[in-house]
C-alpha cells in the first residue's frame, strides 16, 4: 500500500495526468508485489469498462450538448427573468434559476458555467455588477448541474456503488432544490445591500402563458427523462437514448437554432469528454482492484466498527475528506476512488448508500468550484477573463448555501431519502 499510494502521489504531483496516474502507480505496484498479476492486467482495464449501464454516460452527455446547442439558453433565462427579474439583483437571481432549470437538462456543472457565464456574466457586468460577482455567482451557482437529474455524477456513482440510478435521481432533487434556495437568498440579501439593479420586466397573464408555452418542452425534459427510470417505464441507459432523441427534436425542429454542423461538434465533443472519463474508469478500477488485494476497503471497516463513531460524526469525516480531496482530484476519478474505500464503512454503519452518495456529489460539486484543480473555476475563466483566485473569492459566499445542504443532510437524512421512498418502495 505504501507502494502504491506514494507512486500514485509522486504522478499526481508532477503533474500526470489523473487517469495515467493511477495506471502508473498501479503498474508499479504489480511489479514489486504481485509479478504474477501482470498478465491480467489487460483483463481487468477492459473489465472494469464492460457494464450495460455505462453506455448512460456518452448519452447524456451527447443529450446535454445537443441542448446547449439547440440555444435553449436564452429561453431559460428569459422564463426566470420573468419572475425574478423586478427584484433587487434580479439578474444574479436569474444567474441562480437559469443554473437550477439548465442543470435539470445538461447534467453537468461544466456545461451549466459556460452555457449561463457566456450569456449573463458579460451582461450583468454590462449592468454595473462586480465581474468578481458575476463570475463567482456563475460558479457557484453551476454546482445543482450535478446534483438535480438527470445528473452524469450519479450515474457513475450508481455504477461504481451499483445501486439504483432512479432512487439516486429521486435522492438528489430535494437537495438541488435546497441549495438553489439558499442561493436565491444570499444573491438577494447581497443585492438589496448593495443595490444592484432591478430589471424592468412586465409581468401579467398573457405574457406568462406565452412564455411557458415558448418553455414547456424545455421544462418538461427532465420530468420525463427522470420520471420513465422512476416509474419503471425504462432504464437509466434506455432514458439517456430517449433524451438524445427529445433534445434533437426540439433544438433541430422545435426551436430550430440545431445545424448539422453544431450537431458534429457536439458530437465530437462528447466522444472526446467519454473516452476521457473511460480512461479514468478502466484506471480506476486497476487501482481498486489492488485496493481490493489488500483488503483495504475491510480494514478502514473494520477500524472504523472499532472506534464505533455515531452516524452523524461519521459522515461528518467524511464530507471534510471529501471536501478537501475534491480541491484537488476531479469529480469523476474522485467517485471511482472514494465510493470503493468508504462504501463499505458506510453500509456497515446502517447509513443508506443513497445519502452517502448524494453527499459524496454535493461535496464534489464544491471541489469542481475550488483551485486548483476545479473545472467550473477553469470554464468560467476562459468566459469572465478573470484569475481562478478572482473567481473563487467570488464564489465562497454561495458555495456556502452547498455546506449548508451537506450538513443539513447529515442531521435528516430523510432529506434524500423521501422521494426515493415515496415513488419507489
Amino acid at each position: 500500500m505504501i507502494i502504491l499510494f506514494a507512486a500514485f502521489a509522486l504522478f499526481f504531483l508532477i503533474g500526470v495526468p489523473i487517469a495515467y496516474s493511477l495506471g502508473l502507480s498501479s503498474f508499479i505496484y504489480f511489479i514489486f508485489v504481485q509479478p504474477d498479476l501482470l498478465p491480467v492486467i489487460p483483463q481487468r482495464l477492459f473489465a472494469g469498462m464492460e457494464s450495460y449501464a455505462l453506455i448512460a454516460l456518452p448519452m447524456f452527455i451527447l443529450m446535454g450538448q445537443l441542448m446547449n446547442a439547440g440555444g435553449i439558453t436564452q429561453r431559460l433565462i428569459q422564463f426566470c427573468l420573468l419572475f425574478v427579474g423586478r427584484f433587487y439583483g434580479g439578474l444574479g437571481l436569474v444567474n441562480v434559476g437559469s443554473s437550477m432549470l439548465f442543470g435539470g437538462i445538461s447534467g453537468s456543472s461544466t456545461s451549466d458555467t459556460a452555457s449561463i457565464g457566456s450569456v449573463l456574466i458579460p451582461e450583468m457586468k454590462k449592468r454595473g455588477y462586480p465581474i468578481s460577482f458575476a463570475s463567482g455567482l456563475t460558479v457557484a451557482s453551476s454546482t445543482m448541474g450535478m446534483i438535480i437529474p438527470p445528473s452524469i455524477p450519479i450515474v457513475l456513482y450508481a455504477v461504481t456503488a451499483q445501486e439504483s440510478v432512479g432512487q439516486l435521481f429521486l435522492g438528489g432533487v430535494i437537495p438541488g432544490l435546497m441549495v438553489g434556495f439558499f442561493q436565491l437568498v444570499i444573491v438577494h440579501q447581497i443585492a438589496l445591500r448593495k443595490k444592484y439593479p432591478k430589471e424592468d420586466v412586465a409581468l401579467n397573464s398573457k405574457i406568462f402563458v406565452t412564455q411557458l408555452i415558448q418553455s414547456l418542452h424545455v421544462l418538461i425534459m427532465p420530468l420525463i427523462v427522470v420520471g420513465v427510470v422512476v416509474f419503471g417505464v425504462a432504464t437509466a441507459t434506455e432514458s439517456s437514448g430517449f433524451g438524445v432523441l427529445y433534445a434533437i427534436i426540439v433544438g433541430g425542429f422545435i426551436i430550430r437554432n440545431l445545424t448539422w454542423a453544431q450537431f458534429w461538434v457536439a458530437l465530437k465533443s462528447t466522444m472526446q469528454t467519454s473516452a476521457k472519463i473511460m480512461m479514468i474508469i478502466a484506471f480506476s478500477q486497476v487501482f481498486v482492484w489492488v485496493l481490493a488485494i489488500e483488503r483495504a476497503p475491510e480494514t478502514l471497516a473494520l477500524l472504523i466498527s472499532q472506534i464505533q463513531p455515531s452516524p452523524t460524526i461519521m459522515l461528518l469525516v467524511f464530507m471534510l475528506v471529501i471536501l478537501i480531496l475534491g480541491t484537488f482530484i476531479d469529480v469523476s476519478p474522485a467517485i471511482l476512488l472514494l465510493t470503493p474505500i468508504f462504501l463499505p464503512a458506510v453500509i456497515d454503519a446502517g447509513i443508506s448508500p443513497i445519502v452517502f452518495g448524494v453527499l459524496l456529489i454535493i461535496g464534489l460539486a464544491i471541489g469542481a468550484c475550488t483551485p486548483p484543480v476545479g473545472n467550473c473555476l477553469n470554464v468560467c475563466s476562459l468566459i469572465s477573463g478573470q484569475g481562478i483566485g478572482t473567481i473563487f473569492k467570488g464564489a465562497l459566499p454561495f458555495l456556502v448555501a452547498n455546506i449548508c445542504v451537506m450538513i443539513i443532510i447529515i442531521i435528516f437524512p430523510q432529506v434524500v431519502l423521501w422521494l426515493p421512498k415515496i415513488f419507489m418502495n
